[in-house]
């Protein structure tokens, strides 16, 4: 075989997409509490991630924003930004017990949110064309299943992450 790294992977993507689909149905009585709304937008002391060589954006999570909800949902400010300066935010959750997240809102150039219609909980695993959440979700936000103990725990582990096992494509 040619290319065994992208067969573990492929094989990686089924079982989780399996594990996915059995976790949504573990708590049926689940339901999210109210969502508080998006906290100011701050661009500076941002903690990066670690995106590897996915996105030429660099992203960076606001610390002030972390906050994890009774429900198990952790809430933050996500901060976008391209090599001309550009930036972007999103408020967003992610739920570890089910590897999912959302997108409440998204700020305007002129700094204001505009709340999501709808909002839907999608897989951290789509196929989106950034994985930021995912790259969260792994570097400090979830522990297995379940959200890390406090945001000082997830601001922790983004200041001081893992070394990398294997280097990220």
């Amino acid at each position: 075989m040619r290319h065994p790294e992208r067969l573990a992977a492929a094989l990686l993507v089924c079982v989780a997409c399996g594990a996915m689909a059995q976790l949504a149905d573990q708590d049926p009585d689940w339901k999210e509490t109210p969502v508080p709304p998006p906290p100011a937008i701050r661009t500076s002391g941002l903690l990066p991630l670690d995106m590897g060589r996915v996105t030429a954006l660099k992203f960076g999570v606001d610390p002030a924003s972390l906050a994890i909800s009774k429900d198990g949902v952790v809430r933050y400010v996500m901060v976008a930004a391209s090599a001309s300066g550009a930036t972007n935010a999103m408020y967003e959750g992610i739920r570890c017990a089910t590897g999912e997240f959302k997108t409440y809102a998204r700020a305007t150039t002129t700094g204001q949110w505009n709340n999501v219609q709808e909002p839907q909980w999608r897989s951290l695993y789509d196929n989106l064309p950034s994985k930021h959440a995912l790259a969260l979700a792994e570097q400090g936000v979830c522990n297995g299943k379940a959200p890390a103990l406090s945001a000082q725990a997830i601001i922790r582990r983004l200041k001081s992450p893992p070394q990398q096992l294997y280097e990220r494509r």
